[in-house]
């Protein structure tokens, strides 16, 4: 939830005003350098570059509002999340923010709400990473369903080292991503994994160079966005519900939604596209 001690790039300025910069549609700049309009995408980017993107409660409400918008917008079929600079995708929570909270206020005033908004959106979402993400912006990059990670890029949840534990998720995400053994390791130890480690036990989707990043998660969002929508939503709540429910409850639930895809116009044109070998047209319904 937070940076490790001594990190300036948790320390935000109480004046300062966090922003969160949306584009929707996104745009895709090219190798060549053409700029094309991914109609079904949209790209949020975390703007405190000066502080490493550290969190705060108003830009994580900010966060969580964007991307609630965005999920009753039919046109919009996936969502990528990124850091602003290059240094860090969210470098953790601001310490600053958090030092001055105690146990009651931490009770009474709900500072978690706007978090627990995130991962209940049903468009798929992926982290774009870059540099930094550690704490809160590790424990944000797992609340998405994918992550493309730069090779530069660091993922940790160092809590421990100010007394504290990861409050976001972190310990519950990060089991079930890298297994009991490694997740209490990097827990107990405040550890920092680089890109390569991160992949090779499972913590990310893909590692790219870092320059790449943002076009690779843009690339990925634009052919998650070219299937059906409704099939994805009901993939997505498929592979939610391993992490919920027992393998039978899970495979019931999978069961009955592929059954309900049956209903729709979508299946109807996508098994009758195939037939007539053409490309299918979604109608999201």
């Amino acid at each position: 939830m937070t940076t490790p001690a001594g990190d300036r790039a948790g320390a935000g300025s109480a004046a300062e005003e966090p922003r969160l910069l949306t584009a929707f549609p996104a745009t895709l700049e090219t190798a060549d350098g053409e700029r094309r309009i991914l109609e079904h995408v949209a790209l949020l980017t975390l703007d405190r570059p000066a502080f490493r993107n550290a969190i705060d409660y108003a830009l994580v409400l900010e966060l969580a509002d964007a991307l609630e918008r965005l999920d009753t917008d039919e046109g919009c079929r996936c969502i990528v999340i990124t850091g602003a600079g290059g240094r860090a995708f969210a470098a953790g929570a601001d310490v600053r923010e958090l030092a001055a909270e105690t146990r009651d206020t931490l009770t009474d005033e709900d500072g978690f709400a706007a978090w627990d908004r995130v991962p209940r959106v049903r468009t798929p979402t992926i982290a774009a990473v870059r540099g930094w993400a550690l704490g809160g912006g590790c424990e944000l990059a797992m609340m998405c369903d994918m992550i493309v990670a730069g090779d530069d890029a660091r993922f940790g949840q160092p809590e421990i080292r100010l007394g504290i534990i990861p409050g976001l998720g972190g310990t519950q995400r990060l089991v079930r991503a890298v297994g009991k053994a490694k997740a209490m390791e990097l827990v107990l130890t405040g550890r920092i994994l680089d890109a390569a480690e991160a992949e090779a036990c499972g913590l990310v989707t893909r590692v790219v160079p870092a320059a790449e990043v943002l076009g690779s998660a843009l690339e990925l969002a634009e052919t998650i966005a070219g299937m059906s929508p409704v099939a994805v939503r009901a993939a997505k709540d498929a592979v939610d519900s391993a992490f919920e429910l027992s393998l039978a409850q899970g495979l019931h639930r999978e069961r009955r939604l592929f059954t309900d895809l049956f209903g729709t116009e979508d299946q109807q044109e996508g098994m009758a596209a195939f037939l007539e070998r053409r490309e299918p047209r979604w109608q999201g319904r």
